[in-house]
């Protein structure tokens, strides 16, 4: 395929200033995840101020569900860019004209398959969660309608994924603004004068989201850059498609099993009534705002990585690691700090009821200091990634954030004692396994290479 490469939108991180190149790639990322963050935390918002508390404790019941579907494909769009990044760094442009193709192509009957599935299993998956009465009935309207239209979430960050392989960032920013500020016009619109409760706030989310799928699909099919989407090209290259999977499936299963084992904590929450549901889910919101250096380096991390492994430079790759996770650091101290001191004012963006921001507040200054293993944890992770190495971090991530989390939550319940401020702590008993079996693992199996 002949394409102009003339005016290029894309990035090569094979050569320059790393800290520079990093923050370039990471900064739009981080505005662009906060972007997307607003979706659901909006509807959390809306329906806490102008719904109720029970549509607030059924929108948090509804997330662990939700990440489930979203960590799986994620995975996928991981070992896409990994692959997709590795062949821009080498600078073997068939290939990646081939490995764009069937990344869209897998991605449209993934979008089949997670509708069906998701759709018919909102009831057993919800009842398995112990969600209580109260708060099932809504639960299970906004998973409906969500999972109805997950397939423009799944485009958009496959198509997102391919552009930030290739180094572009920036564009994928544009569409999230925009469509974040019609999912809160829309929010609005249909809450306040439409009176659609709950139902409102999802069909707000997926129409925004197939905004954004569309605009995402138009920029890949009418770019001249070299990874333009070509229709009549696209069929799936199983050679290709195999690359991506050795990848992409072993952090799609450690992901999807990680948002698993969040389900049964979400059930130890449940346990505690509505009002620490609702105080669990405003903190889950806010978490993950704090997290958003860390996921944003680790996506850095990644492409910086991939494109540098493709073009045979190891030591840069191995610098770039290094100050990827440094970054995230440090980035993340000084967003933990705010959020500890104004702990019960973030929570009161989504509630002003008393019980509800008492918890929330209570699960934040437990947690939120934790989350600086947490930088190594995703950063790193990234970075093995984009080595090619994802089975490593799997196995690492599954046992700290699923079984010693679980074996945890089990033994302080049972035999030291049932209360909320334990369970909301098997969070960084995950977090801090995981950072001393990471880093160990990355020493001894790349010490000769760093």
């Amino acid at each position: 395929m002949a394409v102009n490469t003339q005016k290029t939108t894309t990035k090569d991180m094979t050569d320059g200033n790393i800290v520079r190149q990093l923050l370039l790639f990471a900064l739009p990322l981080m505005f662009g995840n906060i972007f997307q963050m607003l979706y659901n935390t909006v509807d959390s918002i809306v329906v806490g101020n102008f719904v109720g508390t029970s549509a607030l404790a059924a929108v948090g019941a509804t997330t662990m569900i939700t990440n489930m579907a979203v960590f799986f494909f994620n995975g996928f769009s991981v070992g896409a860019g990994v692959i997709i990044g590795r062949f821009f760094g080498a600078k073997d442009m068939k290939k990646l004209h081939a490995a764009v193709e069937t990344t869209m192509a897998a991605t449209f009957i993934f979008c089949v398959l997670f509708t069906v599935v998701f759709m018919i299993g909102v009831g057993p998956m919800l009842r398995f969660m112990s969600t209580p009465d109260d708060v099932f009935s809504e639960a299970t309207t906004y998973l409906t309608i969500y999972f109805g239209g997950i397939s423009g979430l799944l485009i958009y960050n496959m198509g997102s994924g391919i552009l930030r392989a290739v180094g572009d960032t920036r564009r994928p920013l544009y569409f999230l603004i925009l469509t974040s500020f019609l999912n809160i016009i829309l929010d609005l619109l249909f809450v306040l004068v439409f009176h659609m409760g709950i139902a409102g706030v999802a069909y707000a989310t997926i129409i925004a989201q197939f905004i954004s799928a569309g605009l995402t699909l138009l920029l890949l099919s009418r770019s001249n850059d070299v990874y333009r989407l070509t229709w009549h090209d696209l069929r799936i290259d199983t050679q290709i498609l195999g690359k991506i999977f050795a990848v992409g499936l072993p952090a799609a299963i450690q992901s999807v099993i990680t948002a698993f084992s969040n389900v049964f904590v979400q059930s130890y929450v449940n346990f505690f009534g509505s009002e620490c549901m609702a105080g669990w889910s405003c903190y889950n919101k806010l978490d993950q705002f704090v997290m958003l250096p860390m996921s944003s380096m680790a996506m850095a991390s990644t492409t910086f990585v991939s494109q540098n492994i493709g073009a045979g430079k190891t030591k840069r790759a191995n610098t770039g690691t290094v100050l990827s996770v440094l970054l995230s650091m440090v980035i993340t101290v000084v967003i933990a700090s705010l959020m500890w001191i104004f702990a019960r004012q973030t929570t009161g963006l989504f509630t002003s009821d008393d019980d509800v921001l008492t918890y929330g507040a209570l699960f934040i200054r437990l947690n939120i200091f934790f989350m600086i293993a947490n930088c190594v944890n995703h950063v790193l992770a990234g970075a093995l990634r984009g080595r090619g190495d994802s089975t490593g971090p799997m196995f690492i991530m599954i046992a700290c954030f699923v079984v010693i989390r679980q074996i945890y939550l089990f033994f302080v319940t049972r035999y030291v004692a049932n209360t909320p401020a334990l369970v909301g702590l098997g969070y960084p008993v995950g977090w801090t396994s995981c950072c001393i079996m990471e880093v160990t693992y990355f020493l001894i199996r790349w010490r000769k290479k760093v």
